[in-house]
């Protein structure tokens, strides 16, 4: 059992009082938890109970975290992933799971293992078996892989660097915006393990795409995003098709990386809340 901070357990123990249907948002690197703010109101207005845990020792807020980067390194795919196994293990009712980037891939593996009611994976990074490999994808993540001494580092973006691996289809105004009000440095770790996954049989990097307690899964693409191209998420796709369970996907036209943080949020939100809805009535 990882530990929890006082603000996740507060946070568990709200969605088992309220006798409500959970969804757990899971976010991905270089984004705090916060990312998902609007979305948590959103979905609580439509009679849903939300909680976005951290990653472990992740800072409450993104001044704390650029003051303090060394608290993301090492981070391994793994243990976030038994984070959030943990947390939903304490839930009274099995979850809803929504993740964005390397958040999506750990929804992924929470549903393989299970764990997920039904499940949104949004611009996911890919897993062991998902083959395609975008230029535009290894240069967004060229400021971690560039160095093999990134492995254990946490590695901060520029605004430059931000900009094209996730706000490249906003103008300049809100690329600085979102930069300011979103980003923090991220564990190269787990870019370096998605990187070598195709190549090591024991890969953390991998998802059960078979299992039958999966349940349903949407995967939703930005059209222009650089860090994790509309390929990769049909490629996870057409491994997902392999289970029983509803298997869908979503391209949304002329969205970036930052699909689920800049002015077009509700968009992608509201799909996800749909596809929710329709696997889970109340």
């Amino acid at each position: 059992m990882t530990n929890l901070t006082t603000h996740e357990q507060q946070e568990i123990e709200r969605a088992n009082a309220s006798g409500l249907q959970p969804v757990v948002f899971v976010h991905g690197l270089w984004l705090l938890s916060s990312s998902w703010d609007r979305w948590r109101t959103l979905f609580e207005e439509q009679g849903y109970i939300t909680l976005a845990p951290g990653w472990p020792d992740d800072p409450e807020t993104v001044e704390e975290a650029n003051d303090n980067p060394e608290v993301f390194a090492h981070k391994r795919i793994k243990q976030v992933t038994q984070h959030y196994v943990d947390i939903i293990h304490l839930l009274k009712v099995k979850p809803a799971v929504i993740g964005h980037s390397f958040g999506g891939l750990i929804a992924q593996q929470l549903a393989g293992e299970g764990v997920s009611a039904a499940t949104v994976a949004i611009d996911p990074a890919g897993f062991r078996g998902v083959l395609p490999l975008p230029l535009s994808a290894l240069k967004s993540a060229a400021p971690v892989l560039s160095n093999p001494a990134n492995y254990g580092r946490a590695v901060p973006l520029t605004f430059e660097q931000f900009q094209f691996a996730f706000a490249n289809v906003v103008d300049e105004k809100e690329a600085h915006e979102l930069y300011e009000t979103f980003a923090v440095p991220g564990s190269g770790t787990p870019l370096f393990q998605a990187a070598a996954a195709n190549f090591n049989p024991r890969t953390e990097d991998r998802v059960d795409t078979k299992n039958p307690d999966r349940g349903p899964l949407l995967l939703i693409s930005g059209e222009k995003d650089n860090t994790v191209p509309v390929p990769v998420v049909q490629a996870a796709y057409k491994r997902q098709q392999d289970n029983p369970a509803i298997t869908e996907i979503r391209e949304i036209s002329g969205r970036g990386h930052s699909l689920i943080i800049d002015h077009g949020w509700q968009e992608v939100a509201e799909t996800a809340l749909a596809f929710v809805t329709q696997q889970l009535p109340k």
